[in-house]
């Protein structure tokens, strides 16, 4: 029996998915649509939570969900916020699994464990030792460090996953928005930003390297970085989406210098990192111990997902 948190995010849904015909229940605030009642356990994921009920019989758990990271968070202190589900409910859930007897504990974690941004040549791997600063990042570090805690303590087999930047099919947030402006074909000014590195995973991708993490006796005790292998520039993403989307590609060829300057002297330097840094991830140890390639290449998954776009375009149009 699996169970899986996070069942209605957009990780697990596509989890859900992929594992339709195998024993899964879900347990969060939400009922996802393709899971029966009886298989549904409502419950809040925090320090103070039973999660008894849910627990009985599963051999694997998978957690997916978390507080996210949010660009605007209005919470009074946002470290405590993401404390309180994403460490100290965390290691509640995980402290009552091995206690249930569950074998395996799935941990979808996050790149921001490494840091923010990478050096050229330099990918962040996931034995990398460095202790975060953003509030979000930092509680899904100190969950790791507990969970690996419990594995010494009682023998409960943790798997940790960090990915980077997740897209496909219904993404949101950034990614849309970039979508929506190459559709568009407004001139952008970022076709300069050519030699910085970026590492994405496709939700496939994402999600087929966690259903290998289920069974693989490999995969015990062992924290895995996942890419789709194929790290781009900015420019070139932008590029990639336009041919995706079948939009003319319009970027203008500014020096990214420049970009960098005016952006920052509008105050808005924390953009100019994410659009001009890089941050790359190395997955040699992924595919070395658990024999694993990412299945979809990067441009059949960004053409998935501008399919999935243009039809949610089509469809809102029909229905105005």
């Amino acid at each position: 029996m699996i169970l899986l948190t996070g069942g209605t995010g957009f990780v697990g849904k596509a989890l859900l998915d992929a594992l339709k015909n195998r024993n899964v229940r879900c347990l969060g605030r939400r009922k996802p649509s393709i899971i029966a009642s009886t298989s549904f356990f409502e419950s809040e994921i925090n320090a103070n939570t039973d999660f008894a009920v849910a627990l009985q019989d599963t051999n694997v758990l998978i957690h997916c969900a978390a507080r996210v990271h949010i660009m605007s968070d209005s919470a009074t202190n946002p470290l405590e916020a993401f404390r309180e589900i994403n460490t100290y409910g965390t290691l509640n859930l995980a402290q009552q699994a091995s206690d249930a007897g569950v074998k395996r504990f799935i941990f979808i974690s996050s790149i921001k464990v490494n840091g923010e941004s990478t050096e050229p040549h330099s990918p962040f791997r996931p034995d990398d030792q460095f202790v975060p600063t953003d509030p979000y990042g930092l509680s899904k570090y100190e969950a790791e460090v507990g969970l690996r805690e419990i594995a010494k303590n009682t023998g409960m087999e943790v798997v940790i996953i960090r990915p980077p930047l997740v897209y496909g099919p219904g993404v949101k947030a950034n990614f849309a928005s970039m979508m929506k402006w190459m559709n568009k074909g407004v001139p952008l000014p970022l076709g300069g930003i050519r030699g910085n590195k970026r590492s994405l995973v496709s939700v496939d991708n994402l999600v087929h390297l966690i259903v290998t993490c289920i069974e693989h006796s490999n995969a015990a005790n062992q924290t895995f970085m996942v890419s789709d292998d194929n790290d781009v520039s900015t420019s070139q993403l932008l590029a990639n989406m336009a041919t995706a989307l079948g939009a003319p590609n319009r970027l203008l060829s500014i020096p990214s210098t420049w970009f960098i300057l005016a952006v920052k002297l509008m105050g808005k330097a924390a953009i100019a990192q994410r659009l001009c840094g890089s941050l790359e991830v190395d997955i040699s140890k992924t595919k070395e111990m658990l024999n694993w390639r990412p299945p979809c290449s990067s441009a059949e998954s960004m053409k998935k997902t501008a399919d999935a776009y243009l039809a949610t375009l089509s469809s809102n149009k029909r229905y105005r």
